[in-house]
This record gives C-alpha cells, sequence and structure tokens, in this order.
C-alpha cells in the first residue's frame, strides 16, 4: 500500500472528513483491520485565507508547495491537497515537492464522464467559481458545460463556506438558500451539482434533492484509495 501525503487544514472541519473517508475506503476494500497509510500536514487556515483575499497565490502556492516536500520526506508516495480552492496552485505544488498529485477536478471530471453528464452546476467559493483553474479543467478535459450561480447567489454561497462552514456551522436557513441555487441551475439544464468545496458535503447530501450530487470530497478520497492499493 502506498502512502498518501494529505495538505490539510483548509479547513480542518473537512480535513477531518478525508482522514475518515480515506481509512473507510482501504478497510472497505482490504477488510478487516486494514487502514489508510498516511502522512498528512495540516496548515493554519486563517494564513492561508488571507492569501487567498489579497490574492497572493504565489505565496501560498510556496506554503502548499513546502508541505508537499515535508511530506515527501516523511514518506509520501502521492499528494491530496485536501480542498478543491487551492488546486488553484496545484501545479506548483506538484512541481516543488516532486510527488505526483490526484487533482481533485479531475477525480470529479471523471466521475461525471462515467454518469456521462453533459452539463452540470457548481456551488464552490468564489475563487472556484468565478477562476478559470477549475471550471476549464473540467471543459477542456472532460467536455463538459459548468455552470455557476448568479452573481449575488454566488456571494452568498461563498459567505456561507467561510463564515459557518469552515467554522463548523450548519444552518438550515444557509441549506435552503443552496437548495434554491441547485434548483436555479436544474432549471438551466443541469444534470447533476458539484459541490465543489470540501465543506458543503457538511450541508448539502443526497436526501437533500434529487438532482444528482457530486461531492467532490468523498470522490476525491475514493481515488486517493484506488491510487494506494493500485500496483
Amino acid at each position: 500500500m502506498k502512502t498518501i501525503g494529505v495538505i490539510g487544514g483548509m479547513s480542518w472541519e473537512s480535513t477531518a472528513f478525508y482522514y475518515r473517508m480515506l481509512n473507510e475506503g482501504v478497510k472497505a476494500r482490504l477488510g478487516g483491520l486494514h487502514s489508510a497509510k498516511i502522512a498528512m500536514l495540516s496548515v493554519d487556515f486563517d494564513e492561508i485565507e488571507a492569501l487567498q483575499a489579497s490574492d497572493d497565490w504565489v505565496r501560498a502556492g510556496e506554503i502548499l508547495g513546502d508541505c508537499g516536500l515535508r511530506l515527501k520526506a516523511a514518506g509520501a508516495d502521492f499528494l491530496l491537497i485536501a480542498t478543491n480552492t487551492m488546486h488553484m496552485v496545484a501545479d506548483q505544488v506538484e512541481a516543488v515537492s516532486g510527488l505526483p498529485l490526484v487533482h481533485i477536478a479531475d477525480a470529479t471530471g471523471e466521475k461525471i464522464k462515467q454518469k456521462q453528464f453533459k452539463k452540470v452546476g457548481l456551488l464552490a467559493t468564489a475563487y472556484t467559481m468565478e477562476k478559470a483553474f477549475y471550471r476549464n479543467r473540467l471543459e477542456d478535459r472532460f467536455g463538459v458545460e459548468v455552470i455557476t450561480p448568479d452573481a449575488d447567489d454566488r456571494a452568498e454561497v461563498h459567505r456561507i463556506i467561510y463564515e459557518e462552514l469552515c467554522l463548523g456551522s450548519v444552518l438550515d436557513s444557509s441549506r435552503d438558500h443552496y437548495l434554491a441555487c441547485i434548483e436555479k441551475m436544474r432549471a438551466q439544464g443541469a444534470e447533476a451539482v458539484i459541490l465543489g468545496c470540501t465543506e458543503i458535503g457538511m450541508l448539502i447530501t443526497d436526501n437533500h434533492t434529487d438532482l444528482p450530487i457530486m461531492d467532490t470530497t468523498a470522490i476525491h478520497a475514493e481515488t486517493a484509495v484506488s491510487w494506494a492499493l493500485a500496483d
């Protein structure tokens, strides 16, 4: 079994889900007392969030790249960045660390391709919804059209992530807003919705809507387990 290097803490709320899902995934495949081999570095999210807000992605990439190097020294065979937004610097992290990286958009794109969806909605941070690094990767590599909520709804989706979910607060009113966004995207032709922030699974599950849910946290972890157990 390969050792999974996890760059976490963005936020620690979702990183905890990663740890559980990686171990559950290995146990489901191997049985018994098996668990995942994991090396993890958890950053101070306050520092990373400040760099996001100031648009200093170069410095953020340096921090995560250093994490990748340290995980390599700890024995990691490949890397996970346990957040969608920070895949903005995925190429930098992979280059600095010298380790292969399981890209969350690629894992999600493969799942969408398997399901044969052609048009999907995206709920995520404003960075992920509005910058090209994520949407273009899905569109260019997997031929899927990605739509997002309108500007006001995007701002509220973003606010809920940073001011509520990353702080462990799960409110019914916020779930109602997300579900309203999902319905608007369904009306625009979305065949499924990507939960493109690793905290959104705290708020929305497939019990809340009959539109297929692409939970990126679960998909990313499942793909990492496959990498870890591959020959």
